[in-house]
């Protein structure tokens, strides 16, 4: 943890007007329209069909006043940690911009399922679930380092319990480390616990529950190793189903993703 590299100043003040209740949009607007790479990002996002805004959006400004303090802050930071670490994601049998997408595919899924259950939270779970799989790169370097990136391969490639083979071979979960390194970085608590029980939402605190188990139903949908496979689907429709949501819900979101998935083939 100490070797990571440390978050710009602007992630820094992003995060700092985040936590402020008396900071307005204007200031969360002032600080993004100076890193032009943020505004890239916002501006892509808000253009997409994901958020179906009426009218192209061309300026920060008007990027930050539509999606709000939690969203611009959620695209700002998912961005910004994938450029700070280096991704070599052989060990999954995955490249880096491979992962990328998957990281991209539950957070769109997760916004599209959760914004019919809870605009709010469906913010917040938003950036969770974008950055949940980070610490499957610290594993990945630790696999390759220790020569074991066939063996670890050969035990993902088929499993439907990913975190269950990565504690076999570094003693942590993908979400134990994500913890960690959100920790280090001097993230909100409530944050660094939702993703820290993800891979166990049960024995989650009472007020983070509903968080991780999101968390865990979405990344059972679209893990690494079989994105949208028909088995990984069931898997997450089951939890989705026994954990007492309204699994329609999620099956009309995940086939919004995989018809959207068709159409850009």
């Amino acid at each position: 943890m100490k070797s990571l590299p440390p978050l710009s100043k602007t992630i820094i003040d992003i995060n700092k007007i985040y936590a402020d209740p008396d900071a307005s949009i204007m200031e969360l607007a002032h600080i993004v329209e100076h890193d032009p790479m943020i505004i890239a990002n916002l501006l892509k996002a808000a253009n997409s069909p994901l958020y179906g805004f009426a009218r192209e959006i061309r300026t920060a400004s008007q990027a930050v006043s539509l999606f709000g303090m939690s969203m611009t802050r959620s695209i700002a930071l998912s961005n910004a940690v994938r450029k700070l670490l280096n991704v070599d994601m052989k060990p999954y049998g995955i490249t880096s911009e491979k992962f990328a997408a998957i990281s991209e595919l539950q957070a769109n899924l997760m916004m599209k399922w959760y914004k019919q259950i809870d605009k709010q939270k469906a913010e917040k779970l938003y950036l969770a679930t974008f950055l949940q799989e980070t610490g499957k790169i610290i594993i990945a370097n630790s696999i390759i380092q220790e020569d074991e990136s066939t063996s670890f391969y050969s035990e993902i490639e088929l499993s439907n319990n990913i975190a269950q083979v990565e504690k076999m071979y570094v003693q942590a979960t993908s979400s134990d480390i994500t913890a960690k390194v959100f920790e280090h970085w001097n993230f909100d608590s409530e944050f660094i616990n939702m993703i820290k029980f993800a891979d166990n939402p049960l024995s989650a605190p009472e007020k983070i529950k509903e968080y991780s188990m999101a968390l865990h139903i979405v990344k059972a949908i679209v893990p690494v190793n079989k994105p949208f496979d028909e088995v990984s689907i069931n898997i997450g429709l089951k939890r989705a189903n026994d954990a007492g949501y309204d699994h329609e819900l999620l099956e009309d979101a995940v086939d919004d993703i995989l018809d959207e998935l068709e159409k850009n083939k």
